[in-house]
C-alpha cells in the first residue's frame, strides 16, 4: 500500500451565551446614533442569546484521526467566550467593548482575538456569530479589504 496523502479537514463546535448591550457609537451625536441603531440605541440595553460556531482547519493526524482533540476546542471556547461574554452587559463589562461598538460584526473580531491567543498557531479557520437566526456575521480574521 502507498502512503497516504494528508487529508485536510474542518472542525466546527458551537456554544451559546446571553449577552445585553446598546449599540452607541461615542463618535456620533445622540441624535445619530438614533437615527443610525433606532431600537437598539435603547439608553438600557438590549438582549440576544448569541450562538456562536467555531470552525478549526487542519490535517487529520494519523494516529488520533482527529484535526483537534474537541475536548481541548470546548475548554479554549470556554475560556474565550464564555467567560467573558456569558450573562454580562457588553459595554459595561467587557473592556475591550467600551471604546468598541458593541455590534455583531465586533463581537466576532473580539472572539477571533480571543480564540488566536490560545489556539494553536495558524488551525482557527473561521468564526461563525448569530446575533439572532435572520442575523448572522462571519469573521476569518481579515484586517482589511484592499481597494
Amino acid at each position: 500500500m502507498s502512503p497516504r496523502s494528508a487529508r485536510l479537514a474542518r472542525l466546527s463546535r458551537s456554544v451559546t451565551f446571553s449577552a445585553c448591550h446598546r449599540l452607541h457609537s461615542k463618535s456620533l451625536s445622540e441624535e445619530e446614533n438614533l437615527k443610525l441603531f433606532g431600537k437598539c440605541n435603547n439608553p438600557n440595553g438590549h438582549g440576544h442569546n448569541y450562538k456562536v460556531v467555531v470552525t478549526v482547519r487542519g490535517e487529520i493526524d494519523p494516529v488520533s484521526g482527529m484535526v483537534m482533540n474537541l475536548t481541548d476546542l470546548k475548554e479554549y471556547m470556554q475560556e474565550a467566550i464564555m467567560e467573558p461574554l456569558d450573562h454580562k452587559n457588553l459595554d459595561k463589562d467587557v473592556p475591550y467593548f467600551s471604546e468598541v461598538v458593541s455590534t455583531t460584526e465586533n463581537i466576532a473580531v473580539f472572539i477571533w482575538d480571543s480564540l488566536q491567543q490560545l489556539l494553536p498557531q495558524g488551525i482557527l479557520y473561521k468564526v461563525e456569530v448569530h446575533e439572532t437566526e435572520q442575523n448572522v456575521v462571519v469573521y476569518k480574521g481579515e484586517e482589511t479589504i484592499v481597494k
